[in-house]
């Protein structure tokens, strides 16, 4: 089947040529399926979890015995999507935890970087988990968005500011414009202030 590439293409909303598997952290936020509110209510400026949001909490906090190069920081379940800090540490592979030493043949090149430690792999891990409860304790099969949001985060500052944007989420759920019953919705980038 041909595909005209003008039609079919999506603009990648990653950054181009960087290494989603380097050390450094990460803040993504990844949304449920045309922004249902499937994990709970959000009352009194309390997220209020359901079964299925304890089933979200449950799968995130597990992502560290998949990837054991993955430290989790801040972290909050929303009533349609999922915010939180992806640290992909140094941890070395191989006997001993060392690095493995770079070919002397070929030691201007970067090392190839297996794909299963990448942010988007690591995403699509906790995706595939609540995907699978879902499927086999509701009648809901599709339950995330295509793809997922993320912003490398540089330095101290900004880190402490995403940290506390997410924990203030379910304050500001008034306003947040995942929330389709938001009157004014902040900016895409309010966590950014």
């Amino acid at each position: 089947m041909n595909t005209n590439p003008t039609q079919h293409h999506r603009r990648s909303i990653r950054l181009r040529a960087y290494d989603y598997s380097q050390a450094g952290a990460y803040f993504v936020t990844t949304c449920t399926h045309e922004r249902a509110c499937l994990f709970g209510d959000v009352v009194d400026c309390e997220m209020r979890v359901n079964d299925a949001g304890r089933m979200v909490e449950q799968c995130w906090s597990a992502i560290p015995n998949h990837f054991p190069h993955v430290d989790l920081d801040a972290f909050v379940v929303m009533p349609n999507h999922v915010h939180g800090i992806i640290v992909i540490t140094d941890r070395a592979v191989g006997a001993k935890n060392f690095s493995p030493l770079p070919d002397s043949n070929t030691s201007t090149h970067r090392p190839i970087r297996s794909p299963s430690k990448t942010i988007g792999s690591i995403i699509r891990g906790f995706k595939i988990g609540v995907t699978k409860w879902f499927r086999e304790n509701t009648v809901t099969h599709i339950v995330w968005q295509r793809n997922y949001y993320e912003h490398i985060i540089r330095n101290e500052e900004s880190l402490n500011r995403i940290r506390q944007y997410v924990l203030d989420n379910p304050v500001r759920w008034a306003f947040d414009r995942e929330n389709p019953t938001a009157s004014t919705a902040e900016s895409d980038d309010a966590w950014l202030t």
